[in-house]
């Protein structure tokens, strides 16, 4: 969000900025689609299209674009293979795509409304072509959709807003660790238990909504999506039954269950009794996180953002 409001700030300041956008990279790119970076009149600079001789470069050209009469829209591909044409000067053998968007006064409402979707946690959609960077409340299926046909012809949207969501059931001091780091990995972090007064949950700044409910309705609560995951982390065995086989049979991204081996075992003879099936408990990840012998909250809540990050991140 930081990044839109230096935006804002330049622009209403009167000042032109020149946002690099990253559409398009290949292999050991350094900067990857989405990365941006703005170079304002006054000097300013601010984000990141990858580091290194290439990004100082693009940099000097921007500059060089603001202080003339005319600023143009294009793109510009970078090869990072050494001194070839359309090369950066980087040897790390990827490509990436930059586009150069000068802004002004006149998209002040466009900045506006981003700003506005990230702080309400909306959704929306910035897209950029070679004659246009706007901001629509449309949503896309995936962070980004893009088509390159010529330096003339193309197109890159991306998604805007908070796009995942993760569900913490259980508002113990694992469940105030891994809304801090959660939140920091860009999800919308809600969380619930069914103790009153619980000073762990009262005490959780971190997340964006948490509330006290009974687990019964626990299925009510969370919305079934490609974009939610579900860690069960309660306070004990029979509250972590209850949720799971609560939420067993719905449709998440991820669904996981803090726990020893030994507790899981017993948890999951008795829910086969039950009548769900072996199929439907292989979707749990259990005991949730990757092994890295954590025992802290802190490491715990790592091992937790591991597992959903490459899970996040799979192709």
């Amino acid at each position: 969000m930081i990044f839109w409001q230096h935006i804002l700030d330049k622009l209403q300041d009167s000042q032109k900025v020149y946002v690099l956008t990253v559409i398009e990279n290949f292999g050991s790119s350094p900067g990857r689609k989405g990365f941006k970076m703005l170079v304002a009149q006054d000097g300013f600079i601010f984000g990141s299209v990858g580091g290194g001789v290439m990004e100082f470069s693009l940099v000097e050209e921007a500059q060089q674009l603001l202080q003339e009469e005319n600023q143009p829209t294009y793109i510009k591909k970078q090869i990072h293979k050494g001194n070839i044409k359309e090369g950066s000067g980087m040897i790390c053998s990827g490509e990436q795509t930059v586009a150069f968007h000068c802004l002004d006064s006149n998209h002040i409402s466009v900045i506006e409304n981003i700003l506005s979707c990230i702080q309400n946690g909306e959704k929306g959609t910035l897209s950029l072509t070679p004659n246009s960077f706007y901001f629509s409340h449309k949503i896309i299926d995936s962070q980004f959709e893009y088509t390159i046909n010529s330096t003339k012809d193309w197109f890159f949207e991306e998604h805007i807003g908070i796009k995942e969501t993760l569900y913490i059931i259980g508002g113990g001091h694992v469940g105030v660790a891994v809304s801090e780091l959660f939140v920091k990995l860009g999800f919308y972090v809600v969380v619930f238990d069914n103790r009153e007064n619980l000073n762990t949950l009262e005490g959780n700044n971190f997340a964006h909504q948490k509330q006290v409910i009974d687990y019964n309705s626990i299925s009510n609560y969370i919305t079934e999506a490609n974009s939610s995951y579900v860690a069960i982390m309660t306070n004990k065995y029979t509250d972590d039954k209850l949720v799971l086989s609560k939420l067993l049979k719905n449709n998440y991204k991820f669904i996981g269950v803090l726990g020893s081996k030994a507790k899981l075992q017993t948890m999951w003879k008795v829910l086969l009794k039950e009548g769900f099936t072996q199929e439907e408990l292989n979707r749990v990840n259990a005991p949730i996180g990757l092994s890295i012998k954590s025992e802290t909250p802190e490491e715990i809540a790592v091992s937790i953002a591991a597992q959903l990050i490459q899970i996040k991140n799979r192709k």
